[in-house]
């Protein structure tokens, strides 16, 4: 299958939203495979790519916008009425025939604002003029702006900006926006689809982030557990298994945790995860569930802090029930990434910053000053788990900062947009 994205860019200057819009799409592609080709004016300089726009596997193909030597000016046809400048159609001509050309190879050429900006009205032209030598090619047609009134009288060829065109799909990037884009091209509402903006956060983080996407799934789970530290039994990793697993069991949303290690001289890392994940496993986490980034050969002494902050951006639940604290400023860190606070209030420490930050508290085994704590569950710590599990996940729920901050990272990733909107038109 050969995809086309026909834009029509000068340049590929990163103010110009449309240009990010692409950059994404093309992510989503070559994230699946799927080898692009990009369409662009013959003016569009390739020396100036950056970012994902350097991949090989990208195909550039550059559009002609030259005529008997000289550079054809695109001129802004906004209107529903008037006259065209006289050498318009002998430049549609010469274009349509180059796209003849460029897509007669194509299966569906995807069209960035071809239909709707009026000084893309000489191309809206041109593409319906190649398309009658070329039946098969499937278009889909993106608008990226609220769609105009439709007059009530128009001339051709500016009647091409409310006019439909045959085997083309059109795109908003909301449902909201689909019964005016409707309207404005003359078109039902069957052929008519919403595409999301996509939120590609990972383009933003730390190369470690990176590559730890590499290895599991970040982006996806319903609820996102990072917890840092040592691997060290003091830690209670197992406990933050536990809890886990319980949560999945009894709320039936998708869990993810992220263990961010390093070695600990008190017990062996191998043996520690063996318990931890057997932990996570009998509360009801599978084995994929839980992931240790020490398992990463150039993280096994630790991951990166700045990797560390960037998860906690993602995370949106960080469960403490660490049996010692002096302080605890990986609680700190994750409350300033948005993260709901689980932590052991039995540890003065975590008690005291805990109530700062308007904390859930829950109680294992502490170290206090002069003594230890012992907890005893009743009538099971599975239950005391399911009791606490399900009050977490209904805050977690009703907390419009954690529920966007969720929904964010989830519902508007490059992979969910592809995966339920995209892709199902190609």
């Amino acid at each position: 299958m050969k995809i086309a994205l026909l834009t029509m860019f000068n340049g590929l200057d990163s103010t110009y939203s449309i240009v990010n819009v692409v950059a994404e799409q093309l992510r989503m592609m070559l994230n699946d495979d799927v080898k692009p080709i990009m369409l662009v004016s013959e003016n569009c300089s390739l020396a100036d790519r950056y970012g994902i726009f350097l991949d090989e596997r990208i195909e550039w193909r550059k559009v002609v916008n030259s005529i008997d030597g000289e550079q054809i000016h695109w001129r802004d046809y906004s209107q529903a009425n008037g006259k065209v400048h006289d050498t318009f159609f002998k430049e549609v001509d010469v274009i349509a025939a180059d796209l003849v050309k460029k897509l007669s190879d194509v299966d569906t050429c995807i069209m960035h604002d071809i239909h709707y900006q009026g000084w893309h009205l000489l191309h809206n032209i041109a593409v319906r003029k190649a398309q009658e030598k070329l039946p098969n090619l499937k278009f889909i047609a993106f608008t990226h702006s609220a769609p105009v009134n439709r007059p009530t009288q128009t001339e051709w060829p500016f009647s091409a900006r409310y006019s439909p065109m045959p085997n083309t799909i059109y795109v908003y990037p909301t449902q909201s926006g689909i019964t005016a884009l409707s309207k404005q091209y003359d078109v039902a509402e069957g052929y008519c689809r919403a595409v999301n903006n996509s939120l590609d956060l990972l383009n933003y983080l730390d190369q470690s982030v990176k590559r730890l996407t590499e290895e599991v799934d970040i982006f996806s789970p319903d609820i996102l557990v990072v917890y840092p530290g040592r691997l060290t039994t003091g830690k209670k990793f197992e406990k933050v298994a536990s809890l886990c697993g319980t949560i999945k069991r009894y709320s039936e949303k998708t869990v993810k945790v992220i263990f961010c290690d390093f070695p600990s001289s008190d017990i062996s890392s191998k043996q520690y995860k063996h318990i931890i994940k057997a932990s996570g496993s009998s509360f009801g986490l599978d084995s994929d569930d839980m992931f240790f980034t020490s398992n990463i050969e150039e993280f096994k002494y630790g991951f990166p802090r700045q990797g560390v902050l960037d998860l906690f951006s993602l995370s949106n639940l960080f469960i403490c029930p660490s049996f010692s604290e002096s302080f605890g400023l990986t609680v700190l860190e994750a409350a300033s990434k948005g993260n709901f606070l689980v932590l052991n209030e039995r540890v003065p420490a975590l008690e005291e910053v805990g109530k700062q930050l308007n904390a859930y508290f829950m109680k294992w085994d502490a170290r206090n000053f002069g003594y230890n704590t012992h907890e005893k569950y009743q009538p099971s710590e599975e239950e005391y788990y399911k009791e606490h599990g399900e009050i977490i996940v209904n805050l977690m729920r009703e907390n419009p900062v954690i529920h966007a901050k969720t929904m964010s990272r989830k519902r508007y990733s490059p992979d969910w947009i592809w995966e339920n909107q995209l892709k199902p038109l190609l």
